[in-house]
């Protein structure tokens, strides 16, 4: 599998529907995914990084200040080469709902679930593989970060697979990127079962030992506080160079 080909079958839902009450003082109302960075739309940085692995759809699950979004599609400022449906949510969702909500959009029997307010610069040919060598039905791909009290630990077990998720704490750890591959099956039992937050109600309650990881030695990115959003820039253009 060639990396421009890794995504050639596979359909990327970006959860993008946030309210970023966080980040609201400094983006005003300019939704988190349209986050200026290295002087374009971080939702531009995230197409052209799927594009390069040969994304085709992408279905963005939009909610909060949608209207920007569709009108920043419109004026042609994405990645030409990607067919971009984009699925409005009545009213907040939560994540898990958010992805049952746009169900009927996603066709492909492996589904890439991406956070819209986190980048990294991981090898997505690598997790594909990783996925499908492990016959699991949901893969979390994970980085190590310095700093890891803001984000979601997980503890691995020899096997790759998620023994836990400890609670939060100060310091160095290995913690979920908030990218995903899900099979349909699996997409379609959590959505039955009503989830609305896919990291509590889902991930979190899984049996031990169900979910493959995969840890990518990665740049990461989260644009969810003033402080990460200021280090953006710097980050995009780490990966540029």
């Amino acid at each position: 599998m060639r990396s421009e080909d890794a995504l050639a079958n596979i359909d990327v839902a970006v959860l993008a529907g946030g309210l970023g009450t966080r980040i609201r003082g400094v983006l005003g109302d300019t939704p988190k995914v349209l986050a200026p960075i290295a002087g374009r739309a971080f939702l531009g940085h995230l197409l052209d990084y799927l594009s390069t692995y040969g994304s085709r759809r992408v279905v963005l699950c939009l909610g909060h200040l949608a209207d920007r979004v569709t009108a920043w599609l419109a004026r042609g400022d994405s990645a030409g080469t990607i067919d971009v449906v984009c699925q409005i949510e009545p009213r907040p969702l939560g994540t898990a709902g958010a992805l049952g909500y746009v169900r009927k959009e996603l066709r492909s029997s492996t589904i890439l679930v991406v956070n819209g307010d986190t980048f990294l610069d991981a090898d997505l040919r690598a997790f594909i593989a990783s996925h499908r060598l492990s016959g699991a039905e949901a893969s979390v791909l994970c980085v190590t970060v310095e700093d890891a009290s803001r984000f979601v630990r997980v503890e691995i077990g020899p096997d790759s697979r998620i023994r836990s998720f400890p609670a939060k704490a100060a310091g160095a750890g290995t913690i979920n990127a908030g990218v995903y591959l899900f099979s349909a099956a699996f997409l379609d039992r959590f959505i039955a079962a009503g989830a609305v937050s896919l990291e509590r109600d889902v991930l979190e309650k899984l049996p031990p030992g169900t979910l493959n990881a995969h840890v990518a030695k990665a740049r990461f990115l989260d644009i969810g506080t003033p402080e990460s959003l200021a280090t953006a820039a710097s980050v995009i253009a780490g990966r540029e160079t």
